[in-house]
């Protein structure tokens, strides 16, 4: 899996026999949480643990000291061998001495010991998973810590405005806090990694290798391929499907992209065109429901709504998301002159759907479970179920279809194993990162809670935004850029809500889900937005395209992810429910107003717009996030005249 924060690079081939280890641990990982999910739920204190254990494990195997571009070595495996025998420490020790731990007063020395190299293994693995951007903020927060008159590092203190002071604690308070207890690193994070996150992104993996990507991808292009700019378009479409699952925007380019991109070029679209549309509609994919990334389960935990729940408000909004995307890559096509595929070129929707129909199966039984109230992690185990037994049945229609022989027999069972095998280890493959971006959160919860910096965070926040909720939400757009540059998406979303969650909530009167939908969609913007576009950077690679003009592409098409977290601000009924006009209404100028956006960017609809329309829209689309309704009633028939009479030149011109 391709992480955050990195682009893929050529890597140093691993010895057969490491590979060989990372499968058995990797399996033995996802056969643990399969177990844990669908037949013996465990206590937090034994899952979490034994879960960070492995993927420490996995962590160490699968990224050597020195880089994947490079040989291990000597001396890389003097530096792995000891931190991978500490990760298997970390992980059996709180379930092994949880009785002993649990009825004591104070920490034992040892525990003291075991806390401090959990902390220490836990910011390696981030490194080497995630980035060094994480460790360094881990690193950070632990510091802040210290940083007292009775801390460890009290000179630190003075460094510090004097809101930001507190007390300081002892590196034998900071470990315990962090591995003694729910409030550091096997806290909610990790929690929610080590249950929903893993079960769901197993789930990916199996629909992964049983061909359910390629299933999605030429669905798309059967639906959207004869249209103008159809690979554009098609490549909205798969990036909807796929980003959901795989849990990662990068990851995503990659997969569509390496289909999508040579299309679009092929077409006619610019590269750096190419890859910026394949960019903001991958990152798109972490926004839509039912999986969202990681997202919708942590937003569940944090703010106690049911997950079906989180799931069921974000469909509007992921919908306006890609059709803003769809309209600007029409708009693109028109403008250009572009045509669509020919049928020769394109499979039909009736083949596709005769070939992969059963892949639809599971995501149907996922949705009704969900709705019928199961747990997340219950769902996943039985969507996991679901995509096996589809997948076995489809198999053995085929080798019935054949002709049966004992040997096609044997060699479909063989071919049924090998595929769960390698389904088992790249679900915990792809789980690694995540997991430990969720660890190192936890080390940033645990002391936001022993030194009360969260509260800080939001008197400052207030201060520099003077009581003001525009000035507010810059300020969060630009913390949620400036960490998502160094952090995965998920993890920013967990720091930045930490941090700001409160002063959203509190001071500025926003509803919790409604704050949190905010953060979780800003925090999407670094793949997006230049100077460090991760998604388009990946985008570039394929498309063969300048890194920097493909990201400022990619920010283009992506505009969505700035302006309906506002609309969600100002009009809370389309996300919290209210009289039903009300709720119509929100849609439609919702509708209205991304609509008349794309127009103005674009500067085309179905003609040229003059400058003068496209300075009018601009007050049109502010009047429609303005939270009085007559405003957006002027606003609405300010756009609606505009835009009636650009299809009115058009159609003029088309008859002369």
């Amino acid at each position: 899996m391709v992480t955050d924060t990195e682009v893929p690079q050529a890597e140093h081939p691993q010895p057969k026999l490491v590979l060989r280890v990372i499968a058995v641990v990797g399996i033995a990982l996802s056969l643990f949480q399969l177990w844990a999910a669908g037949v013996q739920p465990l206590g937090l204190f034994y899952q979490r643990p034994i879960h960070l254990g492995f993927i420490l494990v996995l962590c160490f195997l699968i990224y050597p000291a020195f880089g994947r571009h490079r040989p291990r070595g000597a001396l890389g495996w003097a530096i792995d061998g000891p931190l991978i025998a500490a990760s298997i420490v970390v992980g059996a020790w709180l379930p092994v001495n949880i009785d002993t731990i649990a009825n004591q007063i104070f920490p034992r020395d040892i525990d003291v010991w075991i806390g401090i190299l959990t902390m220490i293994v836990v910011l390696e693995g981030a490194r080497r998973a995630v980035g060094l951007g994480m460790t360094i903020i881990g690193a950070v927060f632990i510091a802040y810590a210290f940083a007292g008159a009775r801390g460890e590092l009290p000179f630190l203190a003075d460094w510090m405005p004097g809101i930001l002071n507190h007390r300081g604690y002892s590196l034998d308070r900071l470990a315990s806090q962090m591995t003694l207890g729910a409030e550091g690193i096997f806290g909610i994070p990790l929690g929610v990694a080590a249950t929903f996150v893993f079960i769901f992104v197993l789930f990916g993996a199996f629909l992964e290798v049983t061909g359910a990507g390629k299933f999605f991808i030429d669905l798309a292009y059967a639906a959207t391929g004869r249209q103008r700019g159809g690979p554009a378009k098609a490549a909205v479409i798969a990036s909807a499907g796929m980003g959901s699952i795989s849990g990662s925007a990068i990851a995503n380019v990659v997969t569509t992209g390496a289909f999508t991109i040579p299309l679009m070029k092929r077409l006619g679209y610019r590269p750096a065109q190419a890859g910026g549309i394949e960019a903001a509609a991958s990152t798109g994919g972490q926004i839509m429901p039912p999986l969202m990334g990681a997202g919708a389960f942590l937003m569940s935990e944090f703010t106690r709504v049911p997950y079906v729940d989180i799931v069921l408000v974000s469909i509007f909004p992921a919908v306006l998301y890609f059709g803003a995307v769809y309209l600007l890559v029409h708009i693109a096509a028109v403008k250009q002159g572009m045509t669509g595929m020919t049928s020769d070129e394109l499979p039909s929707v009736r083949s596709v759907l005769a070939e992969g129909w059963h892949f639809l199966l599971p995501l149907l039984a996922l949705i009704a479970l969900l709705v019928a109230g199961y747990s997340p992690m219950r769902v996943g185990f039985y969507a996991i179920v679901s995509i096996i037994a589809a997948a076995s049945a489809r198999a053995l229609w085929h080798f019935v279809e054949d002709g049966p022989t004992a040997e096609k027999f044997a060699a479909l069972c063989r071919r049924g194993i090998e595929l769960t095998l390698q389904a088992l280890e790249l679900g915990a493959r792809n789980a690694v990162a995540v997991s430990m971006a969720c660890a190192v959160a936890g080390i940033i919860v645990g002391v936001v809670g022993l030194t009360g910096l969260g509260l800080k965070f939001s008197a400052m926040m207030i201060a520099f935004s003077g009581g003001n909720l525009i000035l507010a939400i810059l300020l969060v757009a630009i913390a949620s850029l400036i960490l998502g540059m160094g952090l995965p998406v998920t993890a920013a979303y967990i720091v930045l809500i930490i941090l700001v969650g409160p002063a959203l909530t509190q001071e500025f009167g926003i509803p919790i889900l409604i704050a949190h939908l905010l953060v979780f969609w800003y925090s999407q913007d670094s793949n997006v937005t230049p100077p460090v576009a991760l998604a388009g950077f990946a985008g570039a690679a394929i498309a063969g395209s300048k890194p920097m003009e493909t990201s400022v592409q990619a920010w283009k098409y992506a505009k969505g992810l700035y302006l309906i977290p506002l609309f969600m601000i100002f009009n809370e009924e389309i996300i919290l429910g209210g009289p039903l006009p009300m709720v119509l209404w929100s849609g439609f100028i919702a509708i209205v107003a991304i609509a008349a956006f794309a127009a103005a960017l674009e500067g085309f609809l179905f003609r040229p717009m003059a400058l003068w329309q496209r300075a009018l829209i601009v007050p049109g689309v502010i009047a429609c996030f303005w939270p009085d309704l007559m405003v957006e009633v002027a606003g609405v028939a300010l756009i609606l005249a505009i835009l009636a009479l650009n299809w009115w030149g058009a159609r003029s011109t088309a008859h002369t």
